[in-house]
């Protein structure tokens, strides 16, 4: 294993020491373990979370016009209730908080868990499942569908809403939009090395590539053969397609997970564009680089959300975060 760490067993902690000088402007509370901008009085806030190592998920999303708060777990392991709940007090502005949940169990219940504590203590909490990924429909940590990329675009969209004055309801409505007119399928081309263990998660062969992949590294759809750019878009996006056929606007991730230089997400991006247009879709806004990673797995993901007048106007919204900013 070679890595850029000190100790394999304080990677989390020497992280957010990082982020607290790289990020003077946000709070980064190392005792309870959660990243924030403090509480906007009469906002409704917005929490997220989950394991580390997927960054710059969630952290580097925490600021104007996105996340009030993120709360990191070890690498690949869920953050705890305790957590969950003292950043949601830390942010809480009266208006109430929305919890955004990738679908996997540990986060899942965990939040849950948090929500009703702070219930007990008098806040108001909505939560928000993400479940985009259409690769398999129960994996590792998972039941149901994964929660994947299309959490950035909740994220943004109900953090836009929420700048905006809507109120839980409303944003929490918004969060779930979003989340059903989004869709992702992700393919590895190599493993992810977790530091605590040192040792690859999963095997592939010099020629095999996992299609479906989930962001731990869980098994995808099936074991393929490495192919063109091209090729491995195109099952992607007939995968998506299939569960969620593509037309009209849409928004397009192409996400790397951690490994992948960005010249080659470029060139799939071009492939996922040259598709959508085969296929009477028109690709009106875009993300490509790093977003939600896995380490450092070689691959990408590809994210899709059909778009609205309403959802264009709340993605163009201003937002200025470590990882996403514009109109501010």
């Amino acid at each position: 294993m070679k890595k850029l760490i000190n100790d394999p067993e304080g990677v989390l902690n020497d992280a957010l020491v990082g982020f607290a000088a790289a990020n003077p402007d946000l709070i980064v509370n190392l005792e309870d373990r959660y990243i924030s901008r403090g509480p906007t009085a009469g906002k409704v806030s917005l929490v997220s979370g989950g394991g580390s190592g997927h960054e710059p998920l969630h952290g580097g999303f925490v600021g104007y016009g996105m996340l009030d708060a993120a709360c990191p777990g070890e690498v690949f392991t869920s953050p705890v209730p305790d957590q969950m709940l003292a950043a949601t007090k830390a942010v809480d502005g009266g208006a109430g908080v929305l919890h955004v949940v990738k679908n996997y169990t540990g986060d899942v219940l965990n939040f849950q868990m948090a929500a009703e504590l702070a219930g007990d203590d008098g806040l108001q909490v909505e939560s928000v499942l993400v479940n985009d990924d259409v690769a398999v429909e129960n994996s590792t940590y998972t039941a149901g569908r994964r929660g994947t990329g299309g959490t950035v675009f909740v994220e943004k969209m109900a953090g836009a809403a929420a700048e905006r004055g809507a109120d839980l309801a409303a944003v929490a409505a918004v969060g779930r939009e979003v989340n059903d007119r989004s869709r992702s399928f992700g393919v590895a081309l190599t493993a992810n090395v977790i530091p605590a263990t040192g040792k690859p998660g999963f095997e592939l062969g010099d020629t095999e590539i996992e299609l479906g992949v989930g962001i731990h590294g869980e098994p995808g759809r099936t074991r393929g053969q490495m192919s063109t750019a091209r090729e491995i878009a195109g099952v992607a996006l007939d995968a998506i397609h299939t569960d969620m056929p593509l037309s009209g606007d849409v928004l397009v991730m192409v996400n790397g997970l951690g490994g992948t230089p960005l010249i080659e997400l470029y060139v799939v991006y071009a492939a996922v564009a040259e598709w959508l247009e085969g296929h009477g879709a028109t690709i009106t806004r875009n993300l490509v680089g790093n977003y939600i990673t896995s380490l450092e797995m070689a691959g990408c993901s590809i994210t899709v959300a059909r778009m609205t007048p309403d959802l264009t106007e709340l993605w163009d919204a201003p937002v200025q975060t470590p990882a996403l900013r514009w109109g501010r």
